[in-house]
């Protein structure tokens, strides 16, 4: 495919192609070897998680469907909103309604208890992620791209967490196939599916943004002469979102500000990175365990790749979608060492390494499987140590 600049989309007067066509068949076949390549490094991954697990004597299972965050989502599927949790009387409100309700689904239409209809959806919507990253790769830089894209993501350091019962996985799904919806010119469906990543965490309106962003290019480059799918999936695409934050609101009795409250009673708050700043001042001085500089490197090393994705211009809606994502790990006041769980979902941050290592496979194939051999240990082995012995939230 041609290396654009600018929102691929579809002549004013053509019909909007269905997703459900013959391309869009040919397509998922084509990524069975990068979602092949994706299964195949997670579950080495769990395997290397295990071995570590059973040594300390820690169940697996319960490492990967009931740590953290997992708890309350899984108390929100089994109980709905209204029952918080710990002594300190947090509000599980500041927690999405998506994840949990594909929980209770499964749980109602199949024998899994709670922490296993976690693990079978956060599965699932990985796998269905990592066939997105593989369009969106293929449809601007081709199929190789697409392949190393799908495999750098499972590589990430952090990369456990999309075998776990979270919301990331969730995420990335639906936030990939509605760029890809954005890229192939199918607006509607770019907006359904930017307002179901709205549902699924607080900072899924980033998928909005990109949709949004999109359509104002469009409308500018266009002249205001668009087809009415365009407005359509414009106005979709910020309801999931926004619907959600007005019904926190009007829960708790102050219509616009009532989500916002309940999450700087958890100490989020959008403090333009001052918190976070006073954090790594703090860690430089003082040192802290493994796990805070490695997130201080892994959010260092995110800026460094926003600035070459800058560089490779890429088309509008992955750069104000990675960019809104950055945006809100560095502008944020949320616990530091998950801020590399925040950029999980931006993976078009993978873009530049996923071309260089394609270059490198053509022209040294040893040495890019050396690459990706030492990020599979990298991966495997911080991502067991996280959940074995960190004892840091994710």
């Amino acid at each position: 495919m041609t290396h654009a600049s600018t929102v691929l989309a579809p002549p004013v007067t053509a019909p909007e192609p269905s997703p459900g066509a013959h391309a869009g068949a040919s397509l998922l076949r084509a990524s069975g070897v990068a979602v092949g390549l994706f299964l195949g490094a997670r579950l080495a991954g769990a395997a290397v998680l295990a071995l570590l697990a059973d040594a300390a004597g820690r169940p697996v299972m319960a490492l990967l469907g009931r740590s953290w965050d997992s708890v309350w989502y899984l108390g929100i599927a089994a109980h709905g909103y209204g029952h918080a949790l710990g002594r300190h009387g947090y509000s599980d409100m500041a927690f999405f309604p998506l994840y949990p309700a594909l929980v209770r689904a499964v749980t109602e239409v199949s024998p899994l208890g709670g922490g296993a209809a976690g693990l079978l959806v956060s599965w699932t919507a990985a796998l269905v992620a990592a066939a997105g990253l593989y369009a969106v790769g293929t449809a601007v830089y081709g199929r190789a791209v697409g392949t190393a894209l799908v495999l750098l993501w499972g590589l990430l350091p952090h990369s456990v967490v999309l075998s776990m019962a979270y919301t990331e996985p969730v995420l990335t799904a639906f936030a990939a196939w509605s760029l890809y919806a954005v890229l192939t010119g199918r607006w509607v469906w770019a907006g359904v599916l930017a307002a179901a990543a709205g549902l699924a965490r607080p900072n899924g309106f980033a998928v909005a943004a990109a949709v949004l962003a999109a359509a104002g290019w469009e409308l500018w480059r266009r002249r205001g002469r668009v087809v009415h799918r365009l407005w359509t999936g414009a106005a979709l695409a910020p309801l999931g979102w926004a619907g959600y934050l007005l019904w926190v609101g009007h829960r708790r009795g102050d219509l616009l500000g009532g989500y916002f409250d309940v999450q700087a009673d958890w100490g989020s708050r959008f403090d333009l990175g001052h918190r976070s700043l006073q954090f790594v001042r703090v860690l430089l001085l003082h040192g802290g365990r493994v796990v805070f500089p490695v997130a201080l490197l892994l959010v260092g090393v995110g800026v460094v790749l926003f600035a070459l994705l800058l560089l490779e211009r890429p088309p509008l809606p992955l750069l104000v979608y990675s960019g809104v994502l950055l945006l809100v790990v560095l502008a944020g006041s949320g616990t530091f060492e998950s801020k590399p769980r925040f950029l999980l979902p931006a993976f078009p941050l993978l873009l530049p390494p996923a071309r260089a290592l394609v270059r490198t496979a053509k022209a040294r194939p040893w040495h890019a499987a050396v690459v990706v051999a030492a990020l599979a240990g990298l991966s495997y082995l911080y991502g067991a140590y996280l959940l074995v012995l960190g004892h840091a939230p994710l």
